[in-house]
């Protein structure tokens, strides 16, 4: 099959590491642009429609786990499957991860376009961002189909190696985002002035280009197949285990989101200029995480064919090794984003409330990114193995009692505000990571190998 050769060296260089990491660190960020780069161009339009625009991105991180709950799933059992070189369910997996995740994208398209209202009030979000908020999460609600089939057609390509492919299709949706946000933002070439309405429609087109192009390269590269016909009779075993892996799996990541957007409820209450600020210190600190990110992703698929080949002592191994550069880089970055702040935030704002509390968040967050680093490789490592419950029972634990209710504490009563918030998510992955390392070192994840 192609993509496979890369995949087949696992277990004998940190090439093949690197082979896999790459491309999704590049996929990463350019993912990251397209999200994000809609917040950099508004805020030459206002602040105002950059704060309306984060928290729709917010509500959509956290609905876009239900994908991800099928997505992650799909890469650890197919991982598994090819490690132990047992090919005859491959396609069933592909159908039913795909279909399911259409389904799903289905239900959230309906929430979001009726009930969006609650959301808003929910996070109490200030009556001069709703207009906008409104209009931005309606245009992408309807389009988050797309987005489901992108992340399912992704995560297939990944688990068979094909990382550049991904990579390559990121490159081209981000360029026609770019250029529609230009587009509807300029008025150029005699087409609308649209701002925030216009923003939401590239990323919808962009994202559209995006499937068209991941399903020809899905078509061409691999053998099995995505079909109805697999689905009759219903392959209720695939589905199955796909839930046992993904739920458990998702768990962790609705925890963290839904405790976010509680945290943001706190941010809101401190006005727009508090809310601005995490956004831009959010489009900054990705990079000093996507690295710590990337890597945890391609040694997911790593570990999950060694543990598919049983050989635990490796996947061990492997993990170990891959902390080391996941955490500098993360630290790295982050002392340099720290440094430079003051050039970095003025592409987006000359505010100097925002340039000083930004300025502030950034230096907490060096010792942020060291534990998340942490916990992007260990949780995923744990995950690969079949160790699948235990990092959601303390992501929820951490993730409410210091994440979020020191946020509440530290940013609301002690009045510290968004540096107070930082505080409390700062000793949140720090503390995971600390787990989840002692557990992994003390080995109980070995023998939960999903497939046999």
């Amino acid at each position: 099959m192609s993509g496979i050769n890369v995949l087949e060296q696992k277990n004998k260089s940190i090439n093949s590491l690197f082979k896999l990491t790459w491309p999704i660190f590049i996929e990463l960020i350019l993912q990251m642009l397209v999200s994000n780069v809609d917040q950099l161009m508004l805020s030459r339009v206002s602040e105002n429609a950059v704060a309306a625009v984060g928290n729709v991105n917010q509500i959509m991180n956290f609905l876009l786990i239900t994908f991800s709950i099928i997505t992650m799933a799909t890469t650890i059992l197919v991982s598994q499957y090819l490690g132990a070189e047992n090919y005859e369910k491959v396609s069933e997996i592909y159908s039913v991860a795909i279909f399911s995740n259409l389904a799903f994208s289905i239900l959230i398209s309906i929430i979001l376009l009726c009930f969006n209202g609650i959301f808003f009030k929910w996070l109490q979000m200030p009556d001069e961002l709703l207009r906008n908020a409104k209009m931005y999460i309606s245009i992408i609600g309807g389009g988050i189909f797309l987005q489901a089939i992108f992340m399912t057609y992704s995560a297939i390509l990944r688990s068979n190696g094909l990382m550049k492919q991904g990579m390559y299709v990121s490159a081209v949706f981000n360029v026609i985002n770019i250029l529609g946000n230009f587009l509807f933002i300029s008025g150029a070439f005699g087409i609308p002035k649209l701002g925030v309405e216009g923003v939401a429609i590239s990323s919808v087109v962009s994202r559209f280009v995006g499937v068209m192009f991941i399903i020809y390269i899905f078509k061409h590269n691999i053998k099995q197949q995505v079909s109805f016909k697999y689905l009759n009779p219903f392959p209720k075993e695939i589905f199955k285990k796909l839930m046992n892996i993904g739920l458990p799996s998702g768990g962790e990541s609705v925890s963290y989101n839904l405790s976010q957007m509680v945290i943001l409820t706190f941010i809101n209450i401190m006005g727009t200029s508090s809310i601005a600020t995490k956004a831009y210190v959010g489009i900054l600190a990705w990079f000093s995480f996507i690295y710590g990110s990337a890597v945890s992703q391609g040694n997911q698929i790593r570990i999950g064919y060694l543990i598919g080949g049983n050989d635990e002592e490796e996947a061990y191994k492997k993990v170990l090794q891959t902390l080391k550069p996941a955490a500098f880089v993360s630290v790295i970055v982050s002392i340099l984003l720290f440094l430079f702040s003051d050039n970095l935030l003025r592409v987006f704002t000359s505010n100097p409330e925002i340039l000083n509390l930004g300025k502030k968040v950034l230096f907490i967050d060096i010792f942020l990114e060291f534990g998340r680093a942490f916990n992007l490789v260990i949780i995923r490592g744990m995950q690969a193995a079949g160790d699948i419950k235990y990092p959601i029972f303390i992501g929820v634990l951490s993730m409410w009692i210091v994440a979020t209710g020191l946020s509440y504490v530290f940013g609301i009563v002690f009045k510290m505000g968004l540096v107070g918030i930082w505080l409390a998510m700062m000793c949140d992955e720090c503390l995971r990571g600390l787990i989840f390392y002692i557990r992994w070192r003390r080995g109980k994840w070995r023998a939960k190998c999903i497939v046999t």
